[in-house]
């Protein structure tokens, strides 16, 4: 009777909120930190309860439990690498309440890098097998590219020293900045390097150094669209449709870029039927509020730059370039859930300094 009770209690259960999930947490904790504490069945007791209840506030979060010390459980929330689900991670752990037998993380934290070594599939990757360079590009030059050298690289198991080098950076440097410091990334045999090898543990203060430079150089930086002009392009599609954009010629001109170095590509899907692709006069007035909305809550003014806009084959594309990316990752997540009924919008937000996302807009 008591297991029928508790699988009608867990279905009536609903998660809208962090707070209707942290109320659920506390009412489970001491089974979740017993079962981590004792190294029980933790997937059947721990996990396969968590995942639903974070799958019910927002996909994109994934996490990693076990035992910080003796006493406390730590369960770390991640958002796997994806930029634009870093904001909703790091607000969730911060609604946490306070449990005396827990600590939350948001993201993968940073660890010393003596304590960091990743054992897979017959590889290692510590500081004694891991060396790196930087490449510096003279049109570029905000840029941070590290070619990573594994002693051991293989290239019949170049995806699997890949993926270990990846989660060695998310150990050693922690998981925000081995995500939005680097720009580019190689991973390479040591006879392919072209420069002197560096010891691993200097990535972390070259990586500092880099990005001071960098905040420094830009800060405060604004663009001011008011009196921008526009430029209108016109294309053909394979399939025989029209593309139409338009684009701020002034901002794709700007010799600034880099200080709005993260881009917010918002895909929103109509139906153009018996229109060649085009939207009809509903949509496009749908399309043109959803587009005034995420400006009115994204201003030039505090660093969001409307680049410009595509619309063909029943697909308006809306381009932003941002000073950050955790505002926009909110707003256009608020946006995508309002208009859910009406409209299939996706987004997505990657880091491009200088914007080489668009160079076939930009005009020589």
């Amino acid at each position: 009777m008591s297991f029928l009770k508790s699988l009608f209690n867990t279905k009536e259960q609903q998660i809208n909120s962090y707070s209707d999930f942290w109320d659920w947490f506390l009412e489970n904790e001491k089974k979740f930190h017993n079962v981590l504490k004792k190294q029980g069945d933790i997937k059947s007791v721990f996990f396969d309860k968590l995942a639903p209840k974070l799958n019910a506030l927002k996909d994109g979060f994934w996490y990693l439990a076990g035992m910080y010390d003796e006493n406390i459980s730590e369960l770390v929330i991640t958002p796997d690498g994806s930029i634009k689900n870093i904001a909703f991670v790091e607000e969730l752990v911060q609604a946490a309440p306070k449990m005396t037998n827990w600590k939350f993380t948001a993201l993968k934290p940073a660890i010393d890098i003596e304590n960091v070594r990743i054992d897979m599939a017959g590889y290692t990757f510590d500081s004694e097998n891991l060396s790196f360079y930087s490449i510096d590009h003279k049109n570029y030059p905000d840029e941070i590219e590290i070619v990573i050298v594994h002693n051991n690289y293989n290239e019949q198991d170049e995806s699997t020293i890949i993926n270990g080098t990846y989660i060695f950076l998310d150990n050693y440097l922690g998981e925000l900045n081995s995500v939005t410091t680097i720009d580019n990334l190689k991973v390479i045999s040591k006879n392919e390097a072209e420069k002197e090898l560096v010891p691993i543990s200097k990535l972390k203060d070259f990586l500092i150094w880099r990005e001071k430079e960098f905040i420094e150089k830009y800060k405060g930086l604004r663009h001011n669209t008011n009196n921008d002009n526009y430029s209108s392009l016109e294309a053909t599609l394979e399939n025989g449709l029209p593309l139409l954009a338009i684009v701020n010629s002034d901002l794709l001109n700007w010799d600034r870029k880099a200080s709005h170095p993260w881009i917010a590509v918002i895909e929103i899907k109509y139906e153009g039927k018996n229109n060649n692709g085009m939207p009809n006069e509903k949509e496009y007035q749908l399309l043109n509020e959803i587009e005034d909305k995420i400006m009115t809550e994204l201003k030039d003014s505090d660093g969001y730059l409307n680049i410009g806009r595509q619309t063909a084959d029943s697909v308006r594309e809306i381009y932003l370039a941002c000073i950050d990316f955790r505002l926009p990752s909110k707003v256009l997540h608020k946006i995508d859930k309002e208009y859910q009924n009406q409209l299939k919008i996706e987004f997505d937000i990657y880091k491009d300094k200088y914007w080489q996302s668009f160079s076939r807009f930009m005009t020589n």
